[in-house]
């Protein structure tokens, strides 16, 4: 079902729509060194196909195509590649090298690309379902345009679908074309909403969607003695859900989903918009994020975005944390959802927050040696400590009453927890 022309590729519009870059780009059979990123089953190896297509029929034979993976290709593979692409450079003939899974290639690894690149011996096109900025060499990602690839909308996952029921030979009830005007007898016969439903409980994967087709044409199509004496068999919405079992929620519990939504969640309870907050922390679970991460999380958004407003809310979180070490999932999941809940509803205060960052900038925007403790607030356990001057004239009254100053030379007017911004300097 891979498409291998542009028009024949579905999706990503926000990047091969008519007026992008990359679209006039391939126009023209200029391929620039990429870097494709996107969840899996978005179609980034279906594109890199479609420029090897270009590269085969549109080039004259001037560029050469070579597709590798990063899962079962190593370093030496690369640079018979390039030796390869250095001689057929002296014929005027380019070589674009596509890596798939391209994050796979530690930091030093992909500096094998690098000079490569940079002088032109090959176009790189890398694919990856990893953030680049975190995955790749910083010096290879200079050199190369990210492309960013969404997930497949259910119109996008309705198309391919409706081409692979043509492939397979079967026809979809409802649709523009007629049963009864087809000129050979289906294979079989799916109806429409089927193909919607499969389309949108995949998750924007295209793999999915056409594996829980397959699974379920391959389990009900009669052999082609049976199709003599039966006709046409009926794949029913049931089928589809017995060949996939589940829906499907992608969530990489390693990579940018898994901060993505942690911040989600912990922007949603500092809004106090608790019906947010728990579909943050649903997803999150359903996913399979670790509870105690969460718990984690929780406690700190309890000091950081509560805090003096509210003090239960840090022991309901440290309690909460404790319960999922405790119990685990699924049993504790109820127990992040009383805790997401309460923290969203209480009242909030950034007090404690911004203090402690007032103070730590005090601190490290200090110039020259740090003041030092006051004569009078240092400990004296010795003869010579008292005979020094430590601790002397301390007493144990309050700030108002005792006299003293409890902050260095030069700070004793400072206040952290001023809303004038007291605490500059």
């Amino acid at each position: 079902m891979r498409p291998a022309t542009l028009s024949g590729y579905v999706g990503q519009v926000h990047i091969l729509g008519s007026s992008t870059v990359l679209f006039q780009l391939l126009q023209k059979t200029e391929i620039p060194n990429i870097i494709l990123w996107g969840p899996p089953g978005c179609g980034k190896t279906s594109l890199a196909n479609v420029i090897a297509g270009i590269c085969k029929n549109k080039s004259n034979g001037r560029i050469r195509y070579v597709k590798l993976s990063a899962a079962m290709s190593g370093v030496n593979e690369i640079k018979e590649v390039v030796t390869i692409a250095s001689n057929e450079l002296k014929f005027n003939r380019r070589t674009v090298v596509f890596m798939d899974e391209i994050h796979r290639f530690n930091k030093t690894q992909q500096d094998v690309f690098l000079p490569h690149v940079e002088s032109g011996i090959i176009t790189l096109i890398g694919a990856t379902t990893e953030n680049p900025s975190f995955s790749l060499n910083s010096a290879l990602l200079s050199r190369c345009r990210v492309f960013v690839l969404e997930k497949l909308t259910v119109p996008n996952l309705i198309s391919i679908l409706n081409r692979a029921v043509s492939s397979l030979d079967g026809i979809i009830h409802n649709s523009i074309k007629n049963i009864e005007n087809t000129e050979e007898v289906p294979k079989f016969i799916i109806d429409e909403p089927t193909i919607e439903w499969l389309a949108g409980t995949c998750d924007g994967d295209a793999r999915i969607a056409l594996g829980g087709l397959e699974l379920a044409v391959q389990c009900k199509i009669p052999t082609e003695e049976e199709f003599l004496t039966t006709g046409p068999v009926t794949i029913t919405l049931d089928d589809i859900k017995e060949s996939l079992k589940k829906t499907h929620m992608l969530y990489d519990k390693k990579g940018d989903q898994h901060y993505d939504m942690i911040s989600a969640l912990h922007k949603s309870v500092r809004a106090s918009d608790e019906n947010a907050s728990l579909y943050w922390l649903t997803r999150m679970i359903l996913g399979g994020e670790d509870p105690v991460y969460i718990a984690r999380r929780l406690v700190r958004m309890a000091c950081e975005d509560i805090g003096l407003e509210d003090p239960k809310a840090l022991g309901i979180a440290v309690h909460t944390m404790h319960s999922c070490k405790m119990i685990g999932m699924p049993e504790c999941d109820v127990v992040l959802a009383q805790c997401t809940t309460y923290l969203a509803r209480a009242p909030k205060s950034r007090l404690m927050e911004d203090a402690l960052r007032a103070a730590q900038r005090i601190v490290a925007e200090h110039k020259g040696p740090q003041p030092g403790v006051p004569l009078h607030l240092r400990n004296a356990p010795t003869k010579l400590m008292k005979d020094l001057g430590y601790g002397k004239g301390y007493n144990m009254r309050q700030q108002d009453k005792s006299g003293l100053n409890y902050l260095p030379e030069g700070l004793e007017n400072i206040n952290f927890f001023g809303n004038d911004e007291s605490y500059k300097i």
